[in-house]
């Protein structure tokens, strides 16, 4: 920081207490000589791309206006977000601010967009822009543990994709697929989609003269799963169709059978969701073909549970018991080195869950509710979206099954997930069950998960 302030004639007093600040969420804005030099550090990136707040919106007026639940605190404490802050001062806008976060839902997202640009780099494409200037990877020694070098933006040279853009790809999707388990789709989805749309365009700029071009094909494709997923449970459906639709002809241009798999598993699981049940029959079944080649017993039985959501959803309980049967072999079998990196959250909390959805097509409550409170009981911490998920899915199962009180509590606790993790799927589920559970409102419990959802 103080090297880049150097460089274009600032000064800034930047140390470690700094950047902690930074990083802790504590700085919502920096102020203007910060502010230049960030944005000289990060050519193309407004203050909003790296994860802070508008300026506007934590001074002056619009601050006011936007923080009614605070004012008389903010006014009694003369912060660093004082409406006469002075323009290049050293003050930040931090300090008593962060108080007011709890409050402000629509600050949120910034806290972790700058934690994670700040801690991940511009990999970290699911919580901060996935591309940098291209000098930025050229510029490093190297990435720190755990961090994806910088990827640049597409370059039309022919030859000049390296294997450094590869991984990038490659580290990208993996930081998706962690920061969905922990957080939810809601507040991903955006920067992940136009992250995906630049891929697309560093794979037309440099893949065809290239030696990683199918390595790139293979990763671009993953990445259009992981955008495609994040659409999907933000309940963006036809996005979600149209991103899946991509990988597929990724998976069929490079003759990939697992993306082709993984796409079709995908493909799947959102017809269910949507309604298409017989089409979900069919994309798991494909899927189940393109995967033999693999070698995967895991892989087939996660298709084989897919299949088993088709056929759950046409009231088929020979077909679905069928595929479940199958399912469970598969899965008995244990993993194995064929199995692909993204199929992580397949364990025996996620077959049970898998499982409790087809018995609740059927209308099998109780046998669902028995699945779905085993799935929660075994569902590994940091899968805390899953956790969410199997909870809003038992209290379901509970209030339909004829027992308001429990369903109730379930729902408190998936609520309480819910602060954490930010998924319209699970929140419509929560709405659902809330409209059975009205005509129980004599029951404390009850009226206080009614309360809480609408709050």
């Amino acid at each position: 920081m103080r090297r880049a302030a150097r460089e274009i004639g600032e000064q800034v007093s930047c140390d470690a207490r700094y950047i902690g600040r930074v990083e802790a969420g504590e700085i919502r804005c920096p102020n203007y000589a910060y502010e230049r030099v960030f944005l000289h550090m990060f050519p193309g990136y407004t203050l909003t791309d790296l994860g802070f707040t508008e300026r506007e919106a934590v001074r002056g007026r619009a601050a006011r206006r936007t923080r009614t639940t605070v004012r008389e605190a903010a006014e009694d404490r003369p912060g660093p977000c004082a409406p006469d802050h002075s323009p290049g001062g050293r003050a930040d806008c931090g300090g008593t601010e962060h108080n007011c976060q709890s409050t402000i839902q629509s600050y949120e997202e910034s806290d972790v967009l700058r934690r994670a640009f700040m801690t991940g780099g511009p990999a970290a494409l699911a919580t901060a822009p996935l591309w940098g200037p291209a000098h930025a990877a050229e510029a490093r020694t190297g990435p720190a543990e755990g961090e994806g070098a910088a990827l640049p933006r597409p370059r039309p040279a022919a030859g000049a994709l390296g294997r450094g853009d590869v991984l990038s790809v490659e580290e990208a999707v993996r930081r998706i697929r962690l920061l969905d388990d922990r957080h939810g789709a809601d507040n991903l989805y955006r920067r992940a989609d136009l992250a995906l749309r630049q891929t697309f365009e560093l794979l037309d700029s440099g893949a065809r003269a290239h030696a990683h071009s199918e390595r790139l094909n293979s990763h671009t494709g993953e990445l259009a799963l992981s955008v495609g997923w994040l659409a999907h449970d933000s309940e963006r459906y036809q996005e979600a169709r149209s991103h899946y639709g991509e990988a597929l002809a990724l998976a069929r241009v490079g003759s990939d059978p697992g993306l082709e798999a993984h796409a079709f598993c995908n493909t799947a699981f959102l017809a269910r969701d949507a309604g298409r049940p017989r089409e979900a029959l069919r994309a798991a079944q494909a899927g189940q073909q393109a995967a033999r080649r693999l070698g995967s017993s895991r892989l087939q039985a996660l298709l084989a549970l897919r299949e088993a959501g088709g056929w759950g959803g046409l009231g088929d309980r020979a077909g679905c018991e069928e595929a479940l049967s199958r399912a469970r072999t598969l899965f008995d079998k244990g993993p194995s080195d064929s199995d692909p990196e993204w199929m992580s959250f397949l364990c025996h909390a996620e077959l049970s869950g898998l499982e409790s959805q087809c018995w609740s097509a059927l209308g099998d409550w109780e046998r669902a509710a028995e699945l779905a409170r085993e799935a929660v009981a075994l569902q590994p911490a940091q899968f805390v979206r899953n956790r969410a998920l199997f909870t809003a899915e038992l209290a379901g199962n509970l209030a339909v099954g004829g027992d308001p009180v429990e369903a109730a509590t379930e729902g408190n606790r998936a609520l309480t997930l819910l602060e954490t993790v930010h998924s319209a799927r699970v929140r419509r589920m929560l709405r659902a069950t809330a409209e059975r559970l009205g005509p129980h409102t004599r029951h404390v419990e009850v009226a206080g998960f009614l309360a809480r959802l609408s709050a």
